[in-house]
């Protein structure tokens, strides 16, 4: 006789407002990291330059790598502290308002300067939006729902 399984499945607490304003700002960031790879941004912006080298000696190499991994770790934000209300998630969320805002504010400051285009200011608009969303949603104590936390 084999021995019974019982398998029990966790529910999930439905997705917040601020949980799918965060996810939303990693997608755009992705779409923001292909703009900039497409315009070689790691070839016409110093600070580009510079982090890609960190990585690779190949800069295109290190672009990528470095940007697959940057939403990658949004991604794992997301799954894992963000959607589980970790107590990490506020200043995880945070850090990416932050980023979000340098870009948001950057790159349109630098279109003007060159006055042209420059790889990155197509999004740069929506990542600003959404990240100053996220901190007001953040400020306003939105971040975490009704729902009990996973305690991680």
């Amino acid at each position: 006789m084999r021995p019974l399984k019982l398998i029990v499945r966790r529910r999930e607490a439905p997705v917040t407002r601020f949980q799918l304003t965060f996810l939303a700002l990693v997608a755009t960031q992705a779409a923001h990291s292909v703009e900039e790879y497409v315009g070689r941004l790691y070839e016409v912006f110093p600070p580009a330059r510079v982090v890609s080298g960190l990585v690779s000696s190949d800069l295109e190499r290190g672009f990528v790598i470095f940007n697959v991994a940057l939403v990658t770790f949004g991604l794992w934000c997301f799954v894992g502290p963000v959607r589980g209300q970790w107590p990490s998630a506020i200043p995880l969320v945070w850090f990416w308002v932050v980023i979000e805002l340098i870009n948001g504010i950057g790159h349109p400051i630098w279109t003007v300067a060159e006055s042209r285009y420059t790889p990155g200011v197509a999004t740069a608009p929506f990542l600003l939006v959404l990240a100053l969303y996220l901190a007001r949603q953040l400020r306003a104590g939105r971040a975490s729902s009704s729902a009990p936390p996973n305690n991680h």
